[in-house]
């Protein structure tokens, strides 16, 4: 390519790192839709969580501690089942771990651009559907950005607790009297997930997500749910270190 000729619209050299990297304010605009389907997942929570016992207080810790969205109510049914303490949180940090490789996928994926200096910031941040959003990003040519990342992030998270404590402040019984609203909102989760995933999937994927979706219904129709869910979870992660290593030969 030849030089820039006088009275090019060509951005000069030094302005060229800046195309396409996002702000702290794009992030809160991108998270804007994470933010809406949370609030009422976390409202239907603090319902539920006050209505088997627990104080607003503790409802409002669970999301701000754990903040792991259908995890809570896993840890919700466990709890009150009278499931032992070990058995609970066994389950729960089993189907969590997929949470472990979202910071370093993101930051392979992000190559230079990523630094380790405040990653354990944005990286507490990374929900499913933050972590989907993301990388949708990044798949669609945009450069990394922490600030971006921040701004992706905190929307997410003050809607998730502040739905828990509306719900919690509301009371136990506060859907009762409306039975479609409640099971609507048991799938806004994963539909939301399922956009975000949709977005970013390419062809090799298929396969992958296959594979763990035959093995999730089959552990559901055969175990129980929970086993289906941790059935799916491994066996998506050994069909996706497959499918790596057969494409690595290639």
């Amino acid at each position: 390519m030849g030089p820039v000729q006088a009275g090019s619209s060509a951005p000069p050299p030094d302005d060229l790192g800046a195309i396409g990297k996002e702000t702290f304010a794009t992030g809160l605009v991108a998270a804007f839709p994470i933010a809406l389907g949370y609030f009422p997942i976390a409202f239907a929570f603090g319902v539920a969580a006050t209505g088997a016992g627990l104080t607003g207080w503790e409802a409002a810790a669970l999301s701000v501690i754990i903040y792991a969205g259908a995890s809570q109510f896993l840890a919700l049914a466990l709890l009150t089942s009278g499931a032992a303490l070990p058995v609970a949180a066994f389950t729960l940090i089993a189907m969590n771990l997929r949470h472990v490789l979202y910071g370093p996928a993101l930051m392979k994926a992000a190559g230079a651009d990523a630094a380790k200096a405040r990653a354990w910031g944005w990286a507490w941040g990374l929900t499913d559907e933050v972590f989907g959003a993301a990388l949708g990003d990044l798949a669609r040519g945009r450069r990394f950005s922490e600030p971006y990342m921040f701004g992706l992030g905190l929307p997410a998270y003050a809607a998730w607790v502040g739905g828990t404590v509306a719900g919690a402040m509301a009371g136990g019984g506060a859907l009762e009297g409306w039975p479609v609203l409640e099971a609507g909102l048991s799938f806004l989760l994963p539909a939301l997930f399922l956009a975000l995933l949709l977005s970013i999937l390419t062809r090799p994927q298929v396969p992958v997500i296959v594979v763990a979706g035959v093995a999730c219904v089959a552990g559901t129709m055969v175990l129980s749910s929970t086993t289906g869910i941790l059935a799916g979870m491994v066996a998506g992660a050994l069909a996706g270190v497959g499918a790596g290593v057969l494409r690595g030969r290639g």
